[in-house]
């Protein structure tokens, strides 16, 4: 129990709980562990609870009828996934998987909906979450439909940055290759345009580290989407 708790103390989106109530959630949480590439849940499964990451990285991702991947989100320690079925008593629209080893606290939906029932400060701490992810969502949408794919990576580069506290550093905590799924391309594409935005001096790549050289032009080509010939 006090391995839990100290993993719900660490959720955001609990962060408005008392130490009563994330007992509470603790004691109907369900340690789970993936190795990588496990699938946690497949598009159409029974949505029967959600998952807090404690340790690791996920995918959520549609797999179209070409047999081809696209990552909807990447979730990491902190974060949770799969809610939306569970709130709304449906299968799971999407599949799951991990991209790293993962420790996982499974929610189960019947136990979590009577606890809400009786904790309202806990259903409005949810709600805060789900309208983040709409807007995530609403963001991602935005950048795929209306932005090239050189705007969509310097938009990335720049949520990196902020996220990870570091303005001219970044380290990317996913593959290339996942990389371009979650952007809408292709491998080629996202490492013709990395070379290209170095060219230009406004980043420097090695593997997964990415040296920021430009702000100003970063910030440039995320907003116009255009790379100069």
């Amino acid at each position: 129990m006090n391995n839990k708790l100290s993993i719900l103390l660490n959720i955001p989106s609990f962060s408005g709980l008392s130490e009563d109530q994330l007992k509470q959630i603790g004691q109907i949480a369900v340690e789970k562990n993936y190795m990588k590439g496990k699938i946690i849940f497949s598009e159409g499964d029974d949505g029967n609870g959600f998952y807090i990451v404690a340790k690791g990285r996920v995918k959520v991702f549609k797999v179209s009828s070409e047999g081809k991947e696209h990552i909807l989100h990447i979730v990491g320690p902190g974060e949770t996934f799969g809610q939306v079925a569970v709130y709304a008593g449906r299968s799971f629209p999407a599949s799951s998987a991990a991209i790293t080893k993962s420790h996982l606290l499974f929610i189960p939906r019947t136990a979590f909906v009577e606890l809400i029932a009786n904790n309202p400060s806990l259903a409005m701490s949810m709600l805060a979450v789900l309208s983040v992810r709409l807007r995530e969502f609403t963001v991602q949408i935005e950048n795929l439909s209306l932005k090239e794919v050189p705007g969509r990576i310097a938009s990335y580069l720049i949520y990196l940055a902020d996220e990870q506290k570091i303005s001219d550093h970044i380290s990317l905590p996913i593959s290339k290759g996942q990389l371009a799924s979650l952007l809408g391309t292709i491998p080629e594409t996202l490492s013709r345009i990395f070379t290209k935005m170095s060219g230009q001096n406004l980043i420097e790549v090695s593997g997964r580290e990415i040296k920021l050289l430009d702000r100003t032009g970063l910030d440039d080509l995320a907003m116009h989407g255009k790379l100069d010939s």
